[in-house]
């Protein structure tokens, strides 16, 4: 048994500033000489990148239904064994979605501090607070930090409507330069905000002295991983698209496909000119419609990859790596390019959000946990190779073979299939 000093970092609602908050703690404890590990509850690409930053160390998912709770508690108990305190950031709202934040936390005993935005509020503040410590008596809300909040009377106000049961941890003072720009999927990859370092440890430099509050240790039981693939990926050279186009890849999933024998290599659809050396090729999710022409133009990269596609080599496409293999993609502004042209399909943004949530599939087989979360809409012929689910039954994204590759909007989540993704790979 493994203990170790831990926080769940919530909010009511998204929006509050939890993920800069968690950032912030992050850097002020590391700036203290302590080893901090930072998690992100369910899946979400860009803030953990924000994490690693603030943290220097990787940052991964915590997600009971696409993890699983093994998976969950291995990497609590890993990080608990080399780290003086892991700090969790949660999803949306204390208790939205199943599951939830609240429900991590009652699985793995974490205590809870909320983040909530005061600046609208002043004595109503402490009323939100009472709610979310008795919505659930087998949830602790422990700890709670006013964010953006106008001035030393206004955080007074705040501390004065609290009850008893609850810790001040005080206010986060509002900073227009401590903020993380966003953008349609949510914030910009921290690579692409150049000034990064600077506006997170400037919101470490806002926190109060009494936010580095360390709770009691939790215990963190030991607990088996999932399941290593089988060895057909010993030795395999698996080429992974890589660049502000194409970030969206989970540590786990680069973890796991090291731990099965993997060979990786990164390289630019954007700027690169030839993929490395490789028998598989994976082009994960990001941003191809904001790279329009830089993807259209680079001409020996489109067919260098259909050279690997015409060789029947795998080639898995998720998301944004779909987009890129589709014949075309139009933006938001009506901009439509040539793509790759391996899928017979063409894809447009649209202003609404087209689809979020966790999924489940089954593949050759095989189940295959992840999630999809899309602005964009695809229009083909092409019938798919499977159907995805939601956790609820309903239908969920389409899954596509054609030739040597697989494509969709959903983002795998490769530990939960280790035979699948071995034979997408292999």
């Amino acid at each position: 048994m493994t203990a170790c000093p831990a926080l769940l970092v919530a909010a009511p609602s998204s929006g509050q500033g939890k993920t800069l908050v968690t950032a912030a703690l992050a850097r002020r404890h590391v700036r203290a000489g302590r080893r901090v590990r930072v998690f992100k509850c369910g899946p979400d690409f860009l803030d953990p990148m924000v994490h690693e930053i603030a943290s220097g160390a990787p940052v991964h998912q915590l997600d009971l239904f696409m993890c699983g709770e093994d998976q969950c508690r291995a990497l609590l108990h890993e990080a608990a064994l080399e780290t003086d305190l892991i700090l969790v950031e949660g999803v949306m709202g204390l208790f939205d979605g199943t599951p939830s934040s609240a429900d991590l936390a009652r699985h793995f005993g974490l205590p809870v501090m909320a983040v909530m935005d005061g600046s609208s509020m002043a004595q109503t503040f402490g009323a939100l607070v009472h709610g979310l410590a008795t919505y659930r008596d087998d949830v602790t809300l422990a700890a709670v930090l006013a964010n953006r909040v106008g001035s030393e009377r206004h955080a007074e106000l705040l501390e004065r409507g609290l009850r008893e049961g609850v810790q001040w941890l005080g206010a986060m003072r509002r900073d227009e330069g401590a903020g993380l720009p966003e953008r349609h999927l949510g914030l910009v990859q921290a690579g692409e905000v150049p000034d990064i370092e600077a506006r997170i440890d400037r919101a470490a430099d806002l926190l109060p002295e009494s936010a580095l509050w360390l709770p009691e240790p939790v215990s963190f039981p030991a607990a088996p991983r999932c399941a290593a693939p089988p060895p057909s990926l010993a030795g395999r050279r698996i080429a992974v698209a890589r660049d502000e186009a194409f970030g969206f890849i989970y540590p786990a999933n680069l973890a796991f496909l090291e731990s099965a024998g993997a060979r990786l290599s990164f390289f630019s659809p954007l700027r690169d000119t030839a993929l490395p050396e490789c028998d598989a090729l994976w082009l994960p999710g990001g941003y191809p419609e904001l790279h329009l022409c830089a993807l259209t133009a680079n001409r020996t990269m489109i067919g260098a990859i259909r050279e690997h596609f015409l060789a029947k080599r795998p080639i898995l496409a998720e998301c944004g790596g779909m987009l890129y293999a589709c014949e075309r993609l139009e933006d938001a502004s009506g901009t439509s390019a040539p793509m790759l042209g391996l899928l017979p399909a063409q894809a447009r943004m649209q202003p609404r959000l087209a689809a979020l949530g966790m999924q489940e599939a089954e593949l050759g087989g095989h189940a295959v946990r992840g999630h999809t979360f899309h602005y964009s809409m695809l229009e083909t012929g092409l019938e798919p190779a499977a159907l995805a689910r939601t956790p609820d039954g309903r239908k969920g994204e389409r899954i596509f073979r054609q030739g040597s590759l697989t494509a969709s909007y959903m983002h795998f989540y490769f530990p939960s299939a280790p035979e699948l993704i071995a034979a997408l790979f292999g």
